[in-house]
């Protein structure tokens, strides 16, 4: 699946859409992020972690992860009057990796969810939008059992630019996630790079 560019929306309360990636480590919250905020029935591709997984998928401070994204997670929601928000939920296991410029696509930007009891998994997402110049915000997922570190804190751990957002997150809470994806397209449009018009759905390039 990718983004086509569509006509300028009209102007009779037609709705833009755009592309967002939801990306980070293993275990970092990005279906649970999906099933919250999606208007409609998501679509999640979790299957139960199996043999196969043991020794390549890393469950450090993971005691209770049963299941893992195998494709994508796909959902939508509505931000305003003008604006719809379709959002790829990518794996974040290095063995799919080749499926992230596909799903990159025609992206308008991505959030980058953070773990700060595995803060190391989410490099590979800020190296992997960083180097093709896509906008993007972390998320600091407000795990229970993780510690509190002061968001200045973790911009430094993460060596990320001052025009990177950094923002916490419940995956939880659909009034949360609403928020940070709020945030993103703020910062896109702070940026001059949000485009004049929206695109459309299409199966393919």
């Amino acid at each position: 699946m990718a983004f086509a560019p569509s006509d300028p929306p009209a102007s009779d309360g037609t709705l833009t859409a755009h592309k967002i990636l939801i990306a980070g480590g293993f275990g970092a919250g990005k279906t649970t992020l999906v099933s919250a905020i999606s208007e409609v029935r998501p679509l999640l591709t979790e299957e139960p972690l199996s043999a196969a997984s043991v020794g390549r998928d890393n469950l450090r401070g993971l005691p209770n992860k049963t299941t893992t994204t195998v494709a994508l997670d796909f959902g939508r929601i509505t931000i305003s009057d003008s604006l719809v928000l379709y959002l790829f939920g990518v794996p974040g296991q290095e063995r799919f990796w080749f499926m992230w410029d596909e799903l990159a696509y025609g992206a308008l930007g991505a959030v980058v969810l953070a773990d700060v009891r595995r803060l190391d998994d989410c490099f590979p997402s800020v190296n992997y939008f960083e180097t093709r110049e896509l906008p993007f915000i972390v998320a600091v997922n407000c795990f229970d059992d993780a510690p509190r570190y002061d968001l200045a804190e973790i911009r430094l751990a993460l060596d990320l630019d001052e025009d990177v957002p950094v923002v916490l997150c419940d995956a939880r809470q659909q009034a949360s996630v609403k928020t940070t994806l709020i945030r993103l397209v703020e910062s896109i449009a702070a940026d001059g790079t949000l485009p004049a018009h929206g695109r459309s759905l299409t199966i393919g390039r």
